[in-house]
């Protein structure tokens, strides 16, 4: 089977995404691995199908790089909106699916502002919080992030026994002048990606301390991103928009 595949990134975490409107492409979790493996295939953090959802411009089918479908991923919802728009699927605003449910997005000069779904709470600790934007997400506080051997301890939180069988995606966060900056090690990807679109989320959230409307900026390896939103009194936030560009990489055909 030949496949056409556009690659995408979002301030570097990086994309497969395949138009399935036909519903003509049905791919085993062995396959998605093999394509997004970054040296016997495209490479990729994860791969994603656009296919027709009625009610919606569009579903957004995500998988994790080790071939497992996967919890809402951000950055991959602002680049599934930039190529649904490349289609001619969308113009500048998107209304679709994704597993946690429905998403509206816009287009403004190829920067992409996806509307996430509420955090319902934050649970607090002395040196982390968890909480879900999507996806689950531990946020830890270090001093300095760049310091920080972020496969290592990364995957020793993600693999503790408390967050078994599905594990858990982890952040590190450290204060900046102008906002905060964020490294990831994310659940599925195996490793640390250049930016993860539902932890930084989290990481902004997370280090709101009281209630108001907040707009960070937010430094990934990759690039910036900012979450803007509202923290109620309860600790839940509402209002939640990841902002940021998506890119269009290469395109290309491949045997499968």
């Amino acid at each position: 089977m030949n496949i056409q595949f556009y690659k995408y990134h979002g301030t570097g975490n990086d994309f497969i995404i395949i138009d399935n409107r036909e519903q003509t492409i049905r791919l085993s979790n062995e396959q998605v691995a093999q394509l997004c493996h970054r040296h016997f295939g495209i490479g990729a953090d994860g791969l994603m199908l656009l296919e027709l959802e009625e009610g919606y411009d569009f579903r957004m089918v995500y998988y994790n790089s080790d071939g497992n479908t996967s919890t809402m991923c951000g950055n991959g919802g602002r680049c599934i909106t930039a190529f649904a728009k490349k289609l001619g699927v969308i113009k500048n605003e998107a209304y679709f699916i994704a597993i946690d449910g429905p998403h509206k997005a816009n287009i403004d000069n190829d920067i992409i502002k996806l509307e996430m779904q509420d955090v319902l709470s934050v649970t607090h600790y002395d040196d982390h919080s968890i909480l879900d934007t999507g996806s689950p997400h531990y946020v830890t506080y270090v001093d300095d992030v760049a310091t920080i051997d972020v496969f290592s301890e990364g995957r020793q939180i993600r693999n503790r026994d408390e967050f078994q069988p599905k594990g858990i995606n982890v952040n590190f966060v450290s204060v900046a002048p102008d906002g905060i900056n964020v490294r990831t090690y994310e659940r599925g990807v195996e490793n640390e990606t250049m930016s993860c679109g539902t932890g930084v989320t989290a990481c902004a959230v997370a280090t709101a301390k009281q209630a108001g409307s907040f707009n960070t900026l937010i430094h990934t390896p990759g690039g910036d991103l900012q979450v803007s939103f509202d923290l109620q009194d309860n600790g839940s936030a509402v209002n939640v928009k990841l902002i940021g560009p998506a890119v269009l990489a290469f395109e290309g055909s491949i045997e499968i």
